[in-house]
């Protein structure tokens, strides 16, 4: 059963007659009447009397208001989908990192915004982990993460490369590894850490660096908020190692001191998250062509700033 030979046989009952009907519905008498079977071979019975005029059957006249619906059905949502990928929406949604959405998304929001008033912008931190899970489950339209090719290379996603931005160590400015030029591995690897929780990125990412290294991560503390971090490792037992642009603000609090690595430099990549469908919709693509711009750069010794259009 299609929709077009349920259209067929609409405008049959609604013309009196197979004749007008191809006419309403631009089609051959031949090719209506083959429709109209069709139908009928596949319900089982005839629906309409061909002889003395049309009139519908008992089999019809049960199928016509079923048929009816169908076809309002049909128009609603061919009507739907028009519309979404015609960019007529009223939220958008995205999710990203911590960092991101306090130091690169602010500018990028109000530019979208005054681009498309009528859009109403939902916008959520998580972890990578988490927000290429929403992002999957159709939840959000857009992720902004830390890369993992595990997670991200599959042939639902896109992946647009951002920046790559280097992991530094952050600790309370009387820290007896502060004021180093640069801290060594396995100097970090004998105090004990403030991290995140897991679903994030950047956990699996220094745990995977320091395993290569022969080290291992004395994780003392979960956190999941970068005030948090700044609060517990102002206390002076705790150090953290997290990304440059993480450390913005951090920067200029004379209780703590950021320092960067010895080799083997660790660094992290941002990437921007969605896919092929999603892309054909223009205010989301808009929206991916404003965050594709956000390039951010080194200014001083930590922090970051952003360098869009």
């Amino acid at each position: 059963m299609r929709v077009e030979q349920i259209q067929a046989f609409l405008a049959v009952v609604e013309t009196q007659s197979f004749q007008q009907a191809a006419l309403a519905c631009g089609l051959t008498q031949s090719t209506i009447s083959r429709q109209v079977q069709a139908l009928e071979q596949a319900l089982g019975y005839p629906l309409v009397h061909r002889t003395g005029g049309i009139s519908l059957t008992q089999a019809g006249q049960a199928f016509l208001p079923h048929a009816q619906r169908i076809c309002q059905e049909w128009q609603s949502a061919q009507t739907a989908v028009r519309s979404r990928m015609g960019g007529q929406q009223t939220e958008l949604c995205i999710a990203a990192i911590h960092s991101v959405c306090a130091h690169l998304l602010p500018q990028v929001l109000q530019q979208f915004r005054y681009d498309f008033p009528q859009i109403q912008l939902r916008v959520t931190a998580l972890g990578s982990d988490r927000a290429l899970k929403v992002l999957r489950d159709g939840l959000v339209d857009i992720a902004l993460v830390m890369d993992n090719p595990l997670l991200t290379r599959s042939g639902a996603l896109t992946v647009q490369p951002l920046y790559r931005e280097p992991i530094h160590v952050v600790m309370a400015h009387n820290h007896p590894l502060a004021g180093r030029p640069a801290v060594d591995w396995a100097d970090l690897a004998t105090y004990p850490q403030a991290v995140f929780k897991d679903g994030y990125g950047m956990r699996n990412l220094l745990v995977n660096h320091m395993s290569r290294l022969g080290l291992n991560l004395d994780a003392a503390l979960e956190l999941n908020t970068l005030d948090a971090f700044r609060g517990v490792v102002r206390q002076g037992y705790l150090i953290a190692l997290l990304p440059a642009l993480a450390l913005e603000e951090m920067a200029t609090d004379a209780t703590l001191c950021i320092c960067p690595t010895t080799a083997p430099l660790l660094e992290r990549q941002v990437v921007l998250v969605s896919s092929s469908d999603r892309q054909q919709i223009p205010p989301i693509a808009h929206f991916l062509h404003l965050a594709g711009c956000l390039t951010p750069s080194l200014v001083g010794r930590d922090s970051l700033a952003w360098a869009g259009p």
